[in-house]
């Protein structure tokens, strides 16, 4: 958790950056949920911009962080579990030394087993974690205008659990996991295509900056993550309507 807390809050100017960079997702009265909450510094930079927050988190301990940090925040809901493709339970692999990897996905981890920036990983106990899905939390809480989802591999099974296009999202991409990333991007293409579709861009891990200089399709952006392959570093695709006008709770 000491880790988490260096890695997530530790890097002196990187809070207002990220203010600046979810400025134009995250707005005051809006709705957010960050699925796969983690330490939480999503939660609290949102929150900072104005925005309600959902924040789901399967790992037990980063349960407890998470409401000794937000537990008296009216505008912040800590939903201990995980989102997936139906509801039920499920496995939850977990890596002690290295939660930020930890993951209910097993194909994953042998993928990325396999790379040798995970050499020292070790997937080292399990929890039982409740799962539900993105429809029923929107049942529940309301339409979120951004939804960030980091979730180690499981991403095709949150946005399975998704049947109607969300005005803006993301989720992480894993250069050893290439081929999950790119499931996850045609899920995204699928729910959008109804409704004008999404164009997309690629952060790098943390840098809280857009590798293009200009929102892409589908077709560009697949060149783009194979450029940063070789890279070896991590990062999150975002996607946005290209007609928000016409996403669901808009009043259009």
């Amino acid at each position: 958790m000491a880790r988490s807390l260096g890695i997530y809050y530790g890097v002196p100017f990187r809070a207002g950056r990220m203010r600046r960079f979810y400025s134009h997702v995250v707005e005051p009265g809006s709705l957010a949920f960050d699925v796969g909450a983690h330490a939480g510094n999503r939660v609290r930079c949102w929150r900072k911009l104005g925005a309600r927050v959902v924040a789901v988190e399967p790992q037990p301990d980063f349960v407890r962080l998470l409401r000794l940090f937000f537990g008296r925040d009216d505008g912040v809901l800590v939903v201990p579990g995980a989102a997936g493709a139906r509801p039920g339970r499920a496995r939850l692999a977990v890596s002690s030394a290295f939660p930020t990897v930890s993951s209910l996905s097993p194909g994953w981890i042998t993928s990325v087993s396999a790379d040798r920036s995970f050499a020292r990983v070790r997937w080292d106990r399990a929890v039982e974690v409740e799962v539900s899905t993105l429809d029923e939390l929107i049942a529940v809480h309301g339409v979120p205008a951004f939804c960030k989802i980091d979730v180690e591999g499981f991403e095709v099974e949150v946005l399975a659990g998704l049947t109607h296009p969300l005005r803006a999202l993301s989720f992480e991409y894993l250069p050893p996991a290439h081929d999950a990333a790119l499931a996850a991007l045609d899920l995204v293409e699928r729910l959008g295509a109804a409704v004008g579709g999404y164009t997309y861009n690629y952060s790098p891990i943390e840098t809280m900056r857009l590798a293009s200089d200009r929102w892409l399709r589908a077709p560009e952006l697949v060149p783009l993550l194979e450029r940063f392959r070789p890279t070896g570093r991590s990062g999150d695709v975002y996607a946005r309507l290209a007609r928000p006008d016409r996403a669901p709770g808009s009043g259009a």
